[in-house]
């Protein structure tokens, strides 16, 4: 697929979507970052809590240009544009739930083994976001790579957490 002209509007469409799960995420986490049960169970490779909000909002950003790029990019055909849509989509839309969820469980159900096993589903979903869109276009692909990384750490210290 080619590049197409910059559109304003679905570009802030795409971060308003990004940042929107982001926020109800957050609702599940923010209070609990700080509480005495996760001080009690945090591991001592954790980052300082200040990191994971700057983190996190850089990665969010990232991923809001991934999903605009892949969303506008020229089709080689309106079947070919309409597959590519409906794939996007799908696998954002997954990325975007399971995203959520792993606060939920985590954070607000205080299930660590569970969020354990829903955070590699989430890495996986992130490694399906970037076969995807390398397809379509790698651009988007590249940026959604620093987001792999940053949850496989997420999911060490998930993981410390649930055995320890």
């Amino acid at each position: 697929m080619q590049r197409r002209k910059f559109n304003w509007k679905v570009f802030i469409a795409c971060i308003i979507i990004v940042y929107l799960v982001a926020f109800v995420g957050s609702i599940f986490t923010s209070q609990n970052t700080n509480s005495a049960w996760y001080a009690s169970i945090k591991p001592s490779i954790t980052p300082p809590n200040f990191i994971f909000p700057i983190v996190w909002n850089i990665l969010f950003f990232l991923i809001g240009l991934s999903l605009y790029f892949a969303w506008t990019a020229k089709p080689k055909s309106k079947k070919e544009s309409k597959a590519a849509k409906r794939n996007i989509a799908i696998i954002f839309g997954i990325n975007f739930l399971l995203n959520i969820l792993w606060s939920f469980l985590f954070f607000y159900l205080k299930l660590p083994a569970v969020a354990l096993v829903e955070i590699i589903v989430l890495w996986l979903s992130i490694i399906a976001m970037i076969a995807v869109t390398w397809k379509i276009r790698k651009l988007s692909a590249y940026l959604l790579i620093p987001y792999a990384p940053w949850v496989a750490f997420a999911g060490v210290l998930n993981f410390i957490i649930a055995f320890s």
